[in-house]
């Protein structure tokens, strides 16, 4: 094919365009484009093809239309007859042939385009390119024609476009179709090449009278580019929007008014894309419209980041005139803000109005130093003074938020104009930040200190005389806001990379370990992460780092051990930690001479230490050599603190050493001392520590049986005190499989032949409820306790004492509601379960059914019974707050019965609490509303 439109080339230009309008496009594309471009300027082709192909293009144009006339003009037919059939598709009836001929010509368009646009890219410019214009002006003044016709349409836009680039004659006619069009495209299919293509047409808009009423459809084109993000994103974009501005004084009007309208959005990308366009435009624009942005724009947004009526509405303002402030050093910049800004922030600074002080202080900020470039040097100086006494004067505004402002940005004017900012000025401003401010009773206030000098040691000039103030602020180290002591910890740790600072001449370490000993987990680990180098060093032998990590603990216990927990996380090696605690082990297991602090210190670096180690499948092996029987042994016999004896519990249980004699009475000791349990969570931690060792180590029978008894025996003296209900039990503790433990302690010795007070007795219950309770959220235990023979016997004593704790409540201060939480959940719980293997029963029919308890203990509704249970005791309750009060000696624990029961107001179980309501009418009613 390429050989036979090689010889028609050669023939004629008839002929050459009458063979390549018969292929298609896609498949001469290439052949096409090598055949023209090897015109020479000799050939006789240089003249005739443009002419000829002008020719074909009008001719085609010309069909076209017609064949669109011919479709559109419709012989009505008679309202009597009816409707001709409609042919299929498939059909070959004449109606047919006009869409074969439009496709045709479409094709054949295409193609002439394409070679058009071949003739005008020609890189020797061989062609009479004045005989295509008539061509290209065809389709051109069509394009709205075959806007439908995608490719089409787009060939004749890059021939347009491509004549235009040229600088072709008559290329001003070939664009008032042509840019409305691709700008639209450029908004439809955002894509960046066709932002680019209208960036390098944007002379040609210069062509359109904009005052003119039949351009509005393409300024609303140009005003959707305004808020395309697609134009703001890229540099071409932008570009072109700041060349709109000066197409026409109106349109530019109209431009500023959409970017005021989209400021309140506040999308970061497109306040400074905005910016940056309004610097473009402003930069090239002259007489009106540069002053169009000046007075009418930039001074309105300048008293609108004044005056707005919210923080972050302001912010959005200034990051919009920030595209000006950057570019102060251009010509002329600085000179018009000093103008527009000077008369109305200084005066703003000192208004009444606190958010109109604050938002000028922002302004002024990032406008400093304000001046007038044309000003002599004595009238600059004075203005500058102005600002600093100005400065100084708002670092004691009434308003804690101006004052915030104030130090953090006097920070950062002394951080950018260190040098040329005279001595005195300096001095009173570091003085006032770190004599007052640093006091300030506002924690934000407190905080911007610390935050301002951080940033102020960033110059280095500001050194010399840091050192000296530094100090000063030690108190921040223990200030009651958390923020502020990180802040602290903060500046510490920056210091450590300054060079010539040293932390410990800043920061006493006694107040430092007081802090790492006592602060919350957050500041700890920063003072790890400061202390580490001189205390634990990965740089040096191993046996040099546990000496210095000695010293430390020996020093501050606590903050020695703290100083441990978190050295792990700050990138301390674990073969390291590992010989640390063989020596931590040595000392406290040794004769040397060691007081009670410094074994607890030791002790509890040791755990946080193999807390962490036994995170690691690899350690244990290793722990397991270092943690056994006896040792084990010795360091529970040294344990005095909760904290410490629970990670030591946890230790055991993830080590789960051989030897485990004495562990599991030593934990059932810390399980069973639960008096106040519900509100100590030390013990909380330490119990449910202790819980997981027993179950590690076998003992869930153990604990099970030891909540059990206790709480059956606290049911029984609730029984003979209060006369409650106490249901016989025939569930024995002999019955249950031997655990690993069994034998090691007798239940029945240490629990319930305990001579204590029903005072002691009922808080130790009350502690053992919690525990039931917290070991039902845990699975694996719950379905344990499902499956237990002490099930029976625990659910019935909690309901007792659950019964005690409520009716009771009125004159005993000391009930607690943690019983009847235990007994609704444990209820709730076993009527689940209940519910769930009657419902595997019954799925099962091959199976052979279990014969089901028939006690109301077993049955599936449990949970209602229950609830009805609760609000009949709280119905008792109320019943009895008719009941006259007694005095004050009532409310004492004596044994009482049922007619002396009057009730005062309790101090830890409320009504209230209790879920109940005020009377027993809708006590009932609440029940009937439950159980339905």
């Amino acid at each position: 094919m390429e050989k036979r439109l090689r010889n028609s080339l050669q023939s004629s230009a008839q002929e050459f365009i009458s063979l390549a309008t018969k292929q298609s496009l896609k498949s001469s594309k290439s052949s096409l484009k090598t055949l023209i471009h090897s015109v020479k300027l000799s050939s006789p082709l240089c003249t005739s093809l443009p002419s000829t192909l002008s020719d074909s293009i009008s001719a085609s144009v010309q069909s076209f239309q017609s064949l669109l006339g011919s479709n559109s003009a419709q012989i009505p037919s008679s309202p009597h007859s009816p409707p001709a059939k409609r042919c299929r598709r498939s059909s070959r009836c004449s109606e047919t042939e006009p869409v074969d001929d439009k496709h045709g010509l479409l094709a054949r368009l295409e193609i002439l385009a394409h070679i058009a646009l071949l003739c005008v890219s020609h890189p020797g410019k061989p062609f009479l390119l004045s005989d295509l214009l008539p061509g290209v002006q065809a389709l051109h003044d069509n394009l709205i024609v075959f806007e439908a016709e995608s490719s089409l349409s787009s060939a004749i836009e890059g021939l347009c476009e491509e004549w235009w680039k040229e600088n072709l004659a008559g290329r001003e006619s070939l664009i008032s179709q042509s840019l409305p069009f691709l700008l639209s495209r450029s908004l439809t299919l955002k894509k960046k090449v066709d932002v680019h293509r209208v960036c390098v047409l944007r002379e040609a808009f210069t062509l359109f009278d904009f005052d003119d009423e039949s351009i509005d459809d393409l300024k609303l084109l140009l005003i959707r580019c305004m808020i395309s993000p697609l134009y703001l994103k890229a540099e071409d974009g932008r570009r072109f929007l700041a060349f709109v501005f000066g197409l026409n004084h109106q349109l530019g009007k109209e431009l500023l008014a959409m970017i005021r309208s989209q400021i309140p959005f506040g999308r970061k990308s497109m306040l400074e894309a905005y910016g940056d366009i309004l610097f473009r435009a402003w930069r090239a624009a002259q007489g009106d419209s540069r002053s169009e942005i000046e007075n009418g724009f930039l001074q309105d947004l300048i008293e609108a980041a004044i005056h707005a009526a919210s923080g972050p509405f302001a912010s959005y303002i200034r990051r919009v005139l920030g595209a000006f402030i950057n570019q102060r050093t251009t010509d002329g910049v600085e000179r018009m803000l000093f103008r527009l800004a000077e008369p109305v922030v200084f005066r703003s600074l000192q208004v009444s109005n606190s958010n109109v002080r604050q938002n000028a202080l922002h302004l002024l900020l990032d406008m400093f130093p304000l001046e007038d470039p044309d000003s002599t040097k004595e009238e600059k100086d004075t203005l500058l003074d102005k600002q600093f006494f100005l400065l100084e004067r708002l670092l004691m505004d009434d308003c804690p938020e101006v004052r915030t402002i104030a130090v953090e940005g006097s920070c950062r004017i002394l951080h950018l104009f260190w040098e040329v900012i005279p001595s005195p000025i300096i001095t009173k401003i570091l003085t006032k930040i770190f004599v007052d401010i640093s006091r300030d009773v506002c924690t934000e206030v407190r905080l911007s200190t610390l935050n301002g000098i951080i940033y102020l040691l960033g110059n280095p000039h500001s050194h010399e005389i840091l050192k000296v103030l530094l100090p000063r602020l030690q108190h921040l180290m223990l200030d009651k806001a958390l923020t502020v002591r990180v802040a602290a910890v903060d500046l510490l740790v920056h210091l450590k990379d300054v060079r010539n600072f040293q932390f410990n001449k800043v920061m006493e370490l006694d107040v430092l370990l007081t802090a790492l000993a006592s602060d919350q987990p957050l500041v700890a680990q920063k003072i790890t992460k400061l202390l580490i180098p001189s205390y634990f060093p990965s740089k040096v032998p191993v046996e040099e780092a546990c000496n210095r990590c000695i010293t430390l603990v020996k020093r501050a216990p606590m903050a020695g051990a703290r100083f441990c927990k978190f050295a792990i996380l700050e990138g301390a090696s674990k073969s390291h930690l590992m010989e640390l605690v063989k020596v931590f082990l040595g000392l406290i297991l040794s004769p040397h001479q060691l007081d009670a602090n410094q074994i607890e210190g030791f002790l509890a670096a040791t755990c946080y230490v193999c807390d962490d180690l036994a995170s690691e499948l690899c350690n244990i092996s290793a722990l397991k050599e270092l943690f056994d029987g006896e040792k084990i042994r010795c360091l529970l016999s040294v344990v005095s603190k909760g904290e410490v004896r629970s990670s030591l519990f946890n230790i055991v249980s993830t080590v789960c050493p051989d030897d485990v004699a004495g562990l599991i009475e030593e934990c059932m000791d810390v399980v069973t001392n639960c008096s106040g349990l519900t509100e100590d969570v030390g013990r909380q931690t330490e119990i449910r520590s202790a819980q997981k060792l027993l179950l590690s180590l076998g003992g869930f029978d153990d604990l099970i049986e030891a909540l059990t008894a206790f709480l059956h025996k606290t049911a029984y003296r609730c029984h003979i005190k209060f006369g409650a209900d106490m249901p016989s039990q025939s569930v024995s503790f002999a019955k249950r499989k031997k655990s690993k433990s069994s034998g090691k302690f007798s239940i029945k010795l240490k629990l319930i032949n305990r001579k204590q007070s029903f005072k002691d007795d009922y808080s130790v219950a009350v502690g053992m409820a919690f525990q039931v309770r917290d070991l039902l959220l845990h699975e694996d235990i719950r379905k344990a306790i499902m499956k237990s023979q002490c099930l029976e016997m625990l659910f019935v004593s909690l309901k007792v004492i659950s019964e005690v704790s409520i009716v009771h409540c009125g004159h005993c201060k000391d009930m607690d509601i943690s019983p009847v939480l235990a007994y609704i959940a444990l209820a709730l719980q076993m009527t689940v379960d209940n519910v769930g293997r009657t419902n595997i029963q019954n799925g099962d029919s091959k199976r052979k059914k279990t014969k089901i308890h028939s006690s109301k203990f077993l049955s599936e509704n449990i949970l209602e019974l229950t609830i009805e249970h609760v609000l009949n005791c709280l119905e008792k309750l109320f019943g009895e707050g008719d009941m006259k009060n007694h005095d004050a000696d009532s409310c004492k624990l004596q044994p009482t019965n049922k007619t002396d029961q009057n009730s005062t107001k309790r101090r830890r179980l409320s009504p209230t609490d209790a879920c109940g309501p005020s009377n027993r009418g809708s006590t009932r009613h609440s029940h009937q509303a439950y159980t339905k």
